[in-house]
């Protein structure tokens, strides 16, 4: 080890006080880093020592181009750095009868009662004969919705989106259901869960079968790996969910850790973890694939493990490959954002894409080279035509009619995410300011401007949405004293 020198460190710090360079900290990239003043610049109380490193972060320098935030000034299509494509299911999942298991969410009238909503269920099939045009623009049109910053922050609803929501579920001058799904890059545990728990905040029923969050995708998967390691989320949910995409071997992290505690230094494991994990012999199991499904509980343990994987002989642990890029397993990431809307009072917290940049710096500083990764979600296109399916599927199940909506809505809140994917995949975009986006009332982003604009919540882009299909003077509550026989057009005004 070199023997660090007293008398140079003297002749280096005289040498920068002759040159004059006691003020800013000179740093060897050739720029200066500011010191905040103390008032104490010049007294004999602060010494200032040259620094022998840049001040610029070294991860730039390990940086593909394509890990940074995109924006339509780019034009660019992928966040994928290598092109590489993405396997989406052929078909939706199975759809969540909530009738059953969520009987106080089904829409009712005053009435009282299922009998009492079939009733209005005759009524606006009767209003809606005597409107048809109208009916017809309103079948062909439709909403996709982000959830965190737009209906929810965490747990706690955004008001406006419910009334929002029962307006798209019929409440409205026609009683007719207006197509909509949720698009998310949330996600972390099953949609079964997740649709219960937001039918809950929302106080609107929430069908798997219009759900999407960022790896439900990736369920396609299932037909290429069979043993894979999931990182994030909450506990072993996310685990809960590959196996039900069809994932023959699941494990996560802390089934690792059980194993072996020593493998990340700085873990953070309970007993609670310890019951629920599922150690066995890890040295004795190859991996085909890393799943990052959701946000990482503990980046220290997760980052690890990741990197042992990526390095490791065939994605088997506690070996080394002698050539780590052609025997390395492939990692695919549910979503690409870097930060995210919370119910925090600040700025957007960090999320999945700044955890992927870490891991790609990581990988680079070890190896030299790019890591090869593949990123799902919004705004990638492969999420987008998956999109399609649901919404298609969604359609025959509110209206028996089996073709996707030609005008689709995007509301989201994040120009990085829901307005670039919306914009490229040309759909109608609605940025909110109740999220990510922050800017002025009537400001829209000026690196991925919405097409419809900004609007200062959910409600607000609904109503401009209907306006432009349906026209100015639509309705958005239903009229219980509506009579068709009474109103030749089936439509009364709403007293």
């Amino acid at each position: 080890m070199p023997r660090f020198d007293d008398s140079d460190f003297a002749t280096n710090l005289t040498e920068a006080r002759s040159n004059g360079d006691a003020s800013p900290s000179t740093t060897a990239g050739g720029g200066s880093m500011n010191i905040p003043g103390d008032g104490r610049r010049g007294s004999d109380l602060v010494i200032e020592v040259p620094a022998t490193r840049s001040s610029i972060s070294d991860a730039s320098q390990f940086m593909h181009s394509l890990s940074l935030s995109p924006s339509m000034r780019d034009h660019r299509g992928s966040r994928n750095s290598f092109g590489t494509s993405l396997p989406i299911p052929r078909s939706p999942r199975s759809p969540n009868v909530f009738r059953t298991r969520f009987p106080s969410l089904v829409t009712t009238d005053d009435r009282g009662g299922i009998s009492g909503a079939v009733s209005r269920e005759i009524l606006a099939s009767q209003v809606q004969d005597m409107a048809k045009e109208k009916v017809e623009a309103a079948k062909n049109m439709a909403f996709a919705f982000d959830i965190d910053g737009v209906l929810a922050h965490g747990n706690n609803l955004i008001p406006e989106a419910r009334e929002a929501l029962k307006m798209l579920n019929g409440d409205n001058e026609l009683g007719i259901k207006i197509p909509y799904i949720l698009l998310t890059n949330g996600g972390g545990k099953t949609e079964e869960s997740r649709c219960e728990q937001l039918s809950e905040i929302l106080g609107v029923p929430i069908s798997t079968s219009q759900f999407i969050q960022s790896h439900t995708p990736m369920s396609a998967l299932s037909e290429y790996y069979e043993t894979v390691l999931v990182v994030g989320g909450e506990g072993f949910k996310s685990r809960d969910a590959a196996e039900a995409y069809g994932f023959k071997h699941v494990y996560t992290p802390k089934d690792i850790l059980a194993w072996d505690p020593t493998i990340s230094p700085w873990r953070h494991f309970t007993e609670e973890d310890l019951v629920g994990a599922s150690p066995t012999d890890f040295s004795k199991v190859k991996f085909d694939a890393i799943l990052v499904f959701a946000d990482s509980r503990d980046y220290a343990t997760d980052m690890q493990i990741i990197m042992d994987l990526l390095l490791a002989e065939n994605g088997q642990l506690l070996t080394r490959a002698k050539d780590p890029i052609s025997s390395r397993i492939p990692i695919y990431f549910s979503h690409g954002d870097l930060v995210m809307p919370t119910d925090h009072k600040g700025p957007p917290r960090m999320t999945q894409g700044a955890f992927r940049i870490g891991v790609e710096a990581m990988y680079k500083g070890l190896t030299g080279v790019d890591l090869e990764r593949v990123i799902y979600g919004k705004p990638e296109l492969a999420t987008y035509k998956y999109a399609d399916e649901v919404l298609k599927a969604w359609m025959e199940e509110i209206h028996n009619e089996t073709r996707i909506p030609e005008n689709i809505y995007m509301i989201g809140d994040n120009p990085a995410s829901d307005i670039i994917g919306g914009n490229m995949y040309d759909w109608n975009t609605c940025l909110v300011r109740t999220g990510v986006f922050q800017g002025k009332e009537g400001e829209n982003d000026p690196n991925s401007p919405a097409s419809m604009g900004s609007f200062n919540h959910v409600l607000d882009a609904v109503k401009a949405g209907v306006r432009k299909e349906l026209g100015k003077d639509f309705k958005f509550k239903w009229n219980e004293k509506v009579n068709p026989v009474l109103h030749e057009e089936g439509i009364s005004a709403v007293e």
